[in-house]
């Protein structure tokens, strides 16, 4: 299976979605998604993402006028049964019946393969999530860790042609489920699988996504590399959404944001603007030589970082994250410097479709 390759492109088109009493969960919708890609939903809660990841899947059905297609077939009233995807959701959803290679085996047994052949993918499969030492153990008995393992070998077993994972990571700790972001990424790399990811976690969005799809209110607001997104954001929310920010509004003129505490140079035109400024692109430079100052008002020591909040320098405290040898604190009238590349101008809220 080593770089099969095997996933379908998909296409959606126009896909919305309406529920009963008129309740708008999904706005017309399309996407063109690559073969082999692994692209990321990402919204907060109640903003469309599950509702289109299950239309995708043929679990839920879109208003009327929406197409999907699997590799140019239009598959858009096809059942989920017939449209071979495999599915991985938060709960794992294993049968505590059976075994964990009863379980992976299970899709596979549906399709009538061959003994021969369910034991030889099988075993590749749990070889290659890691879990081969667990192949007659009762999924009652394993960790939470392990559970999601068994769910995401079960789904892509039977070589589906698009993969779907509803949140499938969020029931973990911190720790495992950073580990599992990482095996998950090289496994899709290795197979070659298309997939579609639903997160509300950025850091998850940012680590696995070929492409991000931002969504909110049932709206696409911005898609692109998680590169695109975090640098150049299409929207406030976008900007605010994807990582720390600092949002300063001020007037453009002659190259220089005007701002409470001096002026920063902006590769902008003149005139009224709103930016965004980075944490990890401000630095904490001597007041004295400094255009544009502030007041320290607390430092927290993460370890391989501080983070700063300054006031007096913008309207809002601004936030910089300083090198752990910096020596600043509370009281500290500092000078703040930026390269004016790193400054995005952000534009009023839009949707795209």
């Amino acid at each position: 299976m080593s770089g099969s390759g095997s996933g379908a492109s998909v296409e959606i088109s126009g896909i919305a979605k309406t529920f009963r009493g008129g309740v708008r969960a999904l706005l017309p919708t399309s996407l063109a998604i690559s073969r082999s890609e692994t692209v990321v939903l990402l919204g907060p809660s109640g903003c469309g993402k599950t509702t289109l990841l299950r239309i995708i899947a043929g679990l839920e059905r879109a208003d009327p006028g929406g197409l999907v297609r699997f590799d140019g077939q239009d598959v858009t009233e096809v059942p989920i049964e017939k449209r071979d995807v495999g599915m991985v959701f938060q709960s794992y959803a294993l049968f505590p019946n059976m075994t964990v290679a009863q379980n992976v085996s299970y899709g596979l047994k549906l399709r009538r393969l061959p003994v021969a052949e369910r034991r030889r993918r099988v075993g590749e499969m749990l070889a290659l999530t890691g879990i081969e030492g667990l192949a007659e153990r009762s999924v009652e008995q394993l960790s939470g860790g392990q559970r999601q393992r068994v769910a995401l070998a079960r789904a892509v077993v039977v070589r589906p042609r698009v993969l779907l994972l509803d949140e499938p990571l969020t029931a973990l700790d911190a720790a495992l489920r950073e580990r599992l972001r990482s095996e998950l990424n090289s496994l899709l790399r290795q197979l070659g699988i298309t997939a579609v990811y639903v997160t509300h976690d950025q850091s998850e969005a940012m680590a696995l996504g070929d492409r991000i799809v931002v969504m909110k209110q049932g709206a696409v607001v911005q898609v692109g590399t998680p590169r695109d997104i975090y640098f150049r954001p299409a929207t406030r929310f976008v900007a605010e959404f994807i990582g720390a920010a600092n949002i300063v509004s001020g007037d453009v003129s002659h190259g220089q944001l005007m701002l409470p505490g001096g002026r920063i140079r902006v590769e902008l035109p003149a005139g009224p603007a709103t930016v965004m400024l980075r944490p990890e692109a401000i630095e904490l430079v001597p007041p004295s030589t400094a255009a544009w100052r502030g007041r320290v008002t607390s430092v927290a020591f993460l370890g391989d970082r501080q983070r700063v909040s300054v006031v007096d320098a913008a309207q809002a405290p601004i936030f910089v994250e300083a090198g752990n040898g910096v020596r600043v604190g509370i009281g500290d009238t500092v000078g703040l410097a930026i390269v004016p590349s790193t400054i995005v101008g952000v534009p009023d809220e839009k949707v795209q479709s």
